[in-house]
């Protein structure tokens, strides 16, 4: 088995990993918050978009060298 398979293959997988890990913890602290303070609801709106943003950047950037490696741009 080629190595370089193996490698994007996991990288892949750990990008989808980590952003349904993200994606959970995000908006369950949203969830939380306006639980707490009803009031603070569009404000805590606007900075779980920002931290969505941010939560799915790395995600992305993964899957996309693991593709480039998983088809051998990357790595030979």
């Amino acid at each position: 088995m080629n190595l370089a398979i193996l490698a994007g293959g996991i990288m892949i997988a750990f990008g989808a990993l980590a952003a349904g890990i993200g994606n959970g913890v995000l908006f369950s602290r949203y969830l939380e918050g306006i639980a707490r303070q009803p009031e603070a609801r569009g404000t805590l709106f606007g900075q779980s978009m920002v931290a969505l943003g941010l939560v799915e950047a790395l995600p992305i950037i993964s899957i996309a060298f693991g593709l480039l490696v998983l088809f051998g741009v990357i790595g030979g």
